[in-house]
């Protein structure tokens, strides 16, 4: 049942550690590949695992989805002590992602196609990246499975068992990959194999810790799978609707990143280093970010589901001043250790010039990111997915009217500007939606 702790700092700070971790082992598994490939594969090994990785990355980033609307949906039937609606929502998840992951099998030729039309690499670059590929898109159906019992377990607000799951996962995927690449000497493709192995057997362990859960608030004589539940056209629905408002306010995620970074190369190859360097910090603090955003996320999903708007409230306010906090103390050490951080990450002087130039706008983003995380946090547990799809459409358009007006009287400087301003605008614009959001706590559903 729902966690009857209170919303004190020091319990929120238990909730968000596991998750900072579990996050951070995730590029840790990309070093590793590099790593391995860089001394043991051929150059084409190592262009063909930064393709690959390009494509699944925007496949799987894509379906974050599952993760986002099973989190909500979990943490609400978790606070209203419906044990048998927390398994429907399993279901519903399970049916839907399986679906997706045959669908993405089905039509594995044509998206290999599309990608690789779209990539340009040398013809033996682009061989080895299909094979890569081919082996890797079996791993699909685990994978999204994964997110589904990610989403359980963070609405749960079990972090430290998300946490032994990505370290399982990311683990026996690095020792698998070191087997088959290092070891066996089977390149690119031994690298897809071990993953695709590590995302099966990472879904046989998170049944392993979700179940024994699960069946323990199971009452006598229920049905596991609450079949009727799980079918119930309105709750599939719901679920359906939820997932396809998400998944279009990811791909404007994506593609405000992806439109930063392009107009980045107009400016140069320099520029283009010197901004991706930045954003791999960015990066980095949002694994801190997360955490927080994470945490809220379970406690909202459950105040709405005991229509508490106390603790409602309560989580709002003292998750969102630790993240501030934690914002304050990142952006402080990018603005004083940023200048060591550039010098490690490359040793071509021009980059490194140009990167101490934009630092500054590094660090106010990072500063300014917080509210965007939490506010996202706060409508995802509470599965208000369309006021997130809105939100996203409107924080895009400011993105794109500051770059306009901004690009050609400031260059880079004003497309750094333009992106600081639609970090602020996202969280903005969930703050319109915020005062209805936090008055339907505590309230019956209509």
């Amino acid at each position: 049942m729902a966690s009857a702790n209170p919303v004190t700092y020091s319990f929120l700070l238990g909730r968000a550690w596991p998750i900072i971790l579990a996050n951070a082992a995730v590029p840790m598994l990309g070093l590793v590949d590099t790593a391995v490939i860089g001394n043991f594969g051929s150059l084409a090994d190592l262009g063909a695992i930064a393709f690959g990785s390009l494509i699944f990355s925007f496949v799987y980033w894509s379906f974050g989805f599952l993760r986002m609307s099973t989190t909500g949906f979990t943490a609400q039937a978790w606070g209203a002590g419906d044990q048998l609606e927390v398994r429907a929502v399993l279901g519903r998840a399970l049916l839907i992602a399986v679906s997706l992951a045959v669908l993405l099998l089905l039509l594995q030729w044509p998206i290999a196609a599309l990608a690789f039309a779209l990539l340009d690499g040398s013809a033996q670059v682009e061989a080895v990246g299909r094979e890569y590929f081919f082996i890797r898109i079996w791993g699909a159906p685990a994978t999204l499975t994964v997110f589904v019992c990610t989403g359980l377990l963070i609405g749960q607000g079990k972090s430290r068992k998300l946490l032994l799951l990505q370290l399982f996962l990311n683990g026996l995927n690095i020792a698998l990959d070191v087997i088959f690449a290092g070891v066996l000497n089977l390149g690119a493709a031994g690298i897809a194999l071990g993953t695709v192995i590590s995302e099966w057997s990472s879904v046989a362990f998170a049944f392993f810790i979700l179940l024994p859960d699960l069946r323990r608030e199971q009452q006598p004589g229920e049905s596991f799978w609450p079949r009727a539940r799980i079918m119930d056209p309105q709750s599939l629905m719901a679920t359906a609707t939820a997932n396809v408002h998400i998944m279009l306010r990811t791909l404007m995620l994506v593609f405000s990143f992806a439109f930063f970074v392009n107009q980045s190369a107009r400016f140069g190859d320099v520029v283009l280093a010197a901004n991706h360097i930045l954003l791999q910090m960015i990066s980095f603090s949002a694994f801190f970010l997360d955490g927080y955003a994470f945490v809220v996320e379970s406690l909202v999903g459950v105040a709405k589901g005991q229509g508490d708007r106390q603790r409602f409230d309560l989580a709002v306010q003292r998750s969102s001043l630790l993240a501030l906090l934690t914002a304050v103390l990142l952006a402080l050490l990018l603005w004083l250790a940023g200048d060591v951080l550039v010098a490690v990450l490359t040793d071509i002087e021009a980059v490194r010039e140009s990167a101490r130039q934009m630092l500054l706008f590094a660090v106010f983003y990072v500063l300014l990111s917080f509210a965007a995380f939490q506010l996202d946090g706060i409508f995802i547990g509470v599965s208000q997915a369309r006021q997130m799809r809105d939100a996203a459409t409107l924080s895009l358009a400011v993105f794109i009217l500051a770059w306009w007006l901004m690009i050609d009287g400031l260059g880079v400087s004003g497309l750094w500007l333009a992106m600081i301003f639609y970090v602020v605008a996202r969280a903005l614009a969930l703050l319109l939606f915020y005062p209805g959001l936090r008055a339907g706590i505590g309230q019956s559903e209509p």
